[in-house]
């Protein structure tokens, strides 16, 4: 997932055709937004430029922006973004996934203001009802004995708490993930991410990057057997034949909304156990209900880990996340003081407590499904028109668009995702983009997103494909 100026730099032909495409026009008749009931704000605050300016000057130059001229959101409701002139948009990515009940939902904003004037922070050293409230209703969500919570502030914290306890618990040190995953940025967890264009030249430690089961690029297809069998020899030949555990996203998501090959987990987490490893489910983007068939991403592999982190959709914008676990495991880490300053504070818990709720009462897991279904047809319908759409694939609303130059050799069509992202942007329309080579639209709103929203998405998909 490259800024498009990276891309720009990658090659003449590619600068070539972006200029080209991007300089021809669209035909009349673009889609509109659906109505929505919310006027903004008038902005009156720094523009654009001022702000990109003070970003390059006083921020870390790792950052990098979305678009040829990156947008200044200054307001959200719901489903929708609003930039500094007013104009709306089609929140399509969610903050990368991360706001699940809608932008400033009512129900998780009050829940934040109300505890913000009573106790904003203390820590766990003293007992507080939020942390308590918040880690009963999580460990209800969860299936088996998954019953312990750690609370932490992001998706990267949880899985470096997560290795750890895998590792204390089994006494061993080799951990297991997939090629083309993505489990955070910190010096820990780039080992287990396996896209080089997040990692550093550091050290990884004792990780094993096995073949990732992609039933559209990959070598055994949607044959789970296949790639089980990879990873047995992976721990047979690669390892001492024994591993703290392996580590693994249902539903990829930097990696370009890979979703698993059917049946792999579960022969997968069996090979683990015997290899006196534990099975961690990474569900940091795939977890609340997004995928609309389950609550978990896992469970749509019929499997039950041993830990479980999420963040993310957890706070709807909040930094907050979590692992869940066994009392057994969890007991490991008693053997020293383990603390988290910030984790699971009065504010966040009690954000976090509304969210679930807000997920609950408005039945966001079967919204996911119903329109997620509907999106998923007009998608697939859409890919019988236009040959650069290769795959559509995903669940409810976790879903990614790969196109491609040529559908035989599979081609990534880089600059030609660069030019169509620039024109849905124009169009109202924000994505999320991923895979190694940045060439799959992420499709990952707000979980409040409508029929009627899915219904321009494509519109304006088909709209701007057709204009090149």
């Amino acid at each position: 997932m490259l800024p498009l100026g990276n891309l720009l730099r990658r090659s003449s032909r590619s600068e070539a055709l972006l200029r080209r495409l991007l300089g021809r026009g669209l035909a009349s008749s673009a889609p509109s937004l659906p109505p929505f009931d919310h006027q903004p704000r008038a902005y009156k605050g720094m523009l654009a430029e001022e702000v990109l300016q003070k970003r390059k000057k006083f921020l870390g130059p790792s950052l990098f922006y979305y678009y040829q001229k990156p947008l200044n959101i200054v307001e959200g409701k719901m489903q929708y973004l609003y930039d500094e002139t007013g104009k709306r948009y089609l929140d399509g990515f969610a903050g990368i996934v991360t706001v699940s009940c809608g932008h400033c939902h009512p129900d998780v904003v009050n829940a934040v203001l109300e505890q913000t004037k009573l106790l904003q922070h203390t820590t766990t050293i003293y007992l507080h009802h939020a942390i308590v409230e918040f880690a009963e209703a999580l460990a209800s969500k969860m299936p088996g004995n998954l019953k312990v919570v750690y609370f932490v502030n992001s998706g990267t914290e949880a899985n470096e708490l997560a290795m750890l306890l895998a590792r204390l618990y089994t006494g061993n040190l080799g951990m297991i993930a997939l090629r083309n995953a993505y489990h955070g940025g910190s010096a820990g967890t780039i080992g287990l991410t396996a896209l080089h264009t997040w990692k550093y030249p550091i050290p990884q430690g004792e990780i094993h990057h096995v073949m990732n089961p992609d039933p559209y690029r990959g070598v055994f297809g949607t044959d789970a057997a296949g790639y089980a069998r990879e990873i047995q020899d992976h721990i047979n030949y690669g390892t001492s034949g024994n591993v703290a555990g392996f580590i693994a996203e249902t539903f990829q998501g930097v990696g370009g909304a890979v979703e698993l090959a059917p049946g792999y987990l579960k022969l997968v987490y069996d090979i683990v156990r015997k290899s006196g490893g534990v099975c961690i489910a990474d569900e940091v983007q795939s977890g609340f209900g997004r995928t609309g068939s389950h609550y978990w991403g896992f469970e749509t592999q019929g499997v039950v880990p041993d830990i479980v982190t999420m963040a993310k959709g957890i706070g709807n914008g909040l930094p907050l996340g979590a692992v869940v676990t066994t009392p057994e495991i969890a007991n490991v880490l008693s053997q020293k003081i383990q603390f988290n300053t910030f984790g699971g504070n009065p504010v966040c818990s009690a954000g976090g407590l509304a969210v679930l709720n807000v997920l609950d009462k408005e039945k966001r897991q079967e919204h996911c499904a119903n329109v997620g279904s509907h999106l998923i047809e007009r998608l697939r319908n859409l890919q019988q028109k236009h040959d650069i759409i290769g795959d559509v694939r995903g669940r409810g609303l976790m879903l990614g668009v790969e196109l491609v130059t040529d559908r035989k050799e599979k081609t990534p069509a880089k600059a030609e995702t660069a030019v169509l992202f620039e024109k849905l942007k124009d169009l109202g329309v924000l994505l999320g983009k991923g895979g190694l080579h940045g060439n799959v639209f992420r499709i990952k709103p707000p979980m409040c997103f409508t029929k009627e929203d899915a219904d321009f998405l494509v519109d304006a998909l088909d709209y701007a494909i057709s204009g090149i």
